[in-house]
């Protein structure tokens, strides 16, 4: 395959991932629209938060892609026929199946307290929602697992499409169940005598999406013979023993993240509608994040699995530069805005029905915080595919390991001072200090980064972005002065406005910088439908 043959099918890839993931996240968004409207900050979006931080821990860490399992699978398929994948494929489900099915009994069995370990502070009322719900969704822990096995067999199958689309049946079974829900109460869904069901109703629709999205994985395995729900014990063959190696502390490494949130939610939970609030802002952050981080991880990490000889660190390094760059030119101006902009954009998005104007002040103050760490977040992601890559998953255990006490710390620094906000600002933190590691180790493990000569473009690039935010927030104060900020039209129209700004002053400074990375965006962007044929 030729060069401009490659780069087509990268971009025929990007593209798919693009448009699956952008239709994934707008579904979810408005998922999280009808919750909001439904339930605001209050208590049955509060205790769901609470009970779902487990069930979502395995999911992230076990079924996302881009997670542990999912690497782990692409990694080892990727050096193997068609004819080795399929019973390989099938000894790893049985093995991680039996481990997540005992995982699962025991959390239904310690529901009660571990809401009263994660949320200390909830109310009597939320606490049994929560229990409630998080019994209802204990089996999510073994189809998490699930889950991330099939992301790992259909991305080596090259079906980006269902990777990035698949998560659309978790948001349609929650709208739904709110739907019929609705029209069986009414608006009486926020009142005291129906706030225990409507509880119910999101836990059942969050399992009913997951078995749903492990279903569709399923009939696409089959139909490619690469693997069904036949028991296999073959549990000593090379490939599963090597994937139990990478696995194990790829699963550590990445569950420190999740730890995180536990004790995020555990310092929140005095802090009435926090929870439910960290959910809403990260939702509006997750959307564009996440189709730029499929978009550049999912085809970056196959690439970079490429690249693990030696001989090849050359290349490695060329394209470990690219990702870091595509990520600030991405990130920078995104989360500028987000920062900016964040009390309109909450309103346009959220205020409504039982969301009023406090909810939207406490989520645009923690959507500010945010905006600031979109950056170093996905730059972490990037350092981690390229250990994983290496076949070192230790590395990035040590650091999670790091990174608890650390979050633990900044957490109980900066409640107290900014609040619920002050939450976010300790992830960021614990993320900027993470990649720092991050590059410095591989500074020495790949014998030498030109991290001096790196640095200049990612500092000329966070100027950018700060500058952009302020010309965008100087606008939208300019607009609200004179025409006032009352009507969502208006604001919608002022928001736009605003942020149009904003990314056209991020657009010239950064294009005075003659990078090439800004060159394969806009050429990625403007030929993408060339590069999907």
């Amino acid at each position: 395959m030729t060069n401009q043959q490659k780069s087509r099918t990268l971009a025929g890839i990007a593209g798919i991932v693009a448009i699956a993931t952008l239709l994934s996240k707008l579904v979810a968004l408005f998922r999280q629209q009808a919750i909001a409207a439904a339930f605001g900050t209050g208590i049955a979006a509060n205790a769901y938060n609470y009970a779902y931080i487990i069930p979502s821990f395995f999911l992230i860490l076990l079924g996302g892609v881009n997670g542990p399992i999912h690497t782990t699978i692409v990694s080892i398929l990727e050096k193997r026929s068609k004819q080795e994948a399929a019973p390989l494929v099938e000894s790893i489900t049985t093995l991680v199946s039996g481990v997540l099915l005992l995982v699962s009994i025991a959390l239904f069995l310690s529901a009660d307290g571990l809401i009263y370990l994660v949320g200390p502070q909830l109310s009597q009322t939320a606490h049994a929602i929560a229990a409630e719900q998080l019994r209802i969704m204990s089996p999510m822990i073994l189809l998490s697992g699930l889950i991330g096995i099939g992301f790992g067999t259909l991305n080596t199958a090259n079906q980006y499409w269902l990777l990035s689309l698949s998560p659309v049946l978790s948001s349609i079974t929650i709208i739904l169940g709110l739907g019929i829900l609705y029209l069986s109460v009414g608006s009486q869904i926020i009142s005291p005598a129906y706030v225990a069901i409507g509880g119910q109703v999101l836990a059942w629709g969050t399992l009913a999406g997951a078995l749903f999205q492990w279903i569709v994985q399923l009939i696409v395995q089959w139909r490619l013979r690469l693997g069904t729900l036949r028991l296999r014990f073959d549990f000593r063959s090379p490939g599963v023993q090597q994937a139990v190696k990478l696995m194990a502390p790829a699963v550590f490494a990445s569950g420190m993240l999740q730890i995180n949130l536990f004790t995020d939610y555990f310092f929140a939970s005095g802090i009435p509608g926090a929870a439910a609030a960290f959910n809403y802002a990260n939702l509006i952050v997750q959307t564009p994040l996440g189709i730029i981080s499929n978009v550049i991880l999912l085809p970056l990490f196959t690439i970079l699995s490429r690249l693990a000889d030696p001989l090849e660190w050359h290349n490695l390094k060329s394209r470990l530069r690219q990702g870091l760059i595509l990520t600030a030119l991405t990130m920078l101006p995104l989360g500028a805005l987000f920062a900016a902009l964040a009390m309109p954009i909450v309103r346009i998005v959220y205020e409504r029905g039982a969301f009023q104007q406090d909810d939207s002040q406490l989520v645009a103050s923690i959507l500010v915080a945010y905006g600031i760490g979109m950056f170093v977040y996905l730059g972490r992601d990037v350092l981690v595919r390229v250990f994983y890559a290496l076949g070192d998953g230790e590395t990035p255990f040590r650091v999670g390991v790091l990174n608890i006490f650390l979050n633990v710390l900044l957490d109980f620094i900066l409640i107290k001072p900014f609040g619920a906000p002050g939450i976010t600002l300790a992830t960021v933190g614990v993320n900027t200090i993470s990649m720092l590691l991050f590059l410095g180790i591989l500074h020495r493990k790949l014998h030498g980064l030109p991290l001096r000569q790196w640095s200049l473009p990612i500092l000329g690039l966070i100027v950018s972005g700060f500058t952009a935010g302020v010309s965008s927030w100087g606008t939208l104060w300019s607009l609200q002065h004179f025409f006032g900020s009352q009507g969502l039209v208006l604001l919608l129209l002022q928001t736009i406005a605003s942020g149009l700004v904003g990314m056209g002053v991020f657009a010239l400074l950064a294009t005075r910088m003659k990078l090439p990375e800004i060159d394969f965006l806009v050429a990625r962007l403007t030929k993408r439908g060339a590069g999907s044929q």
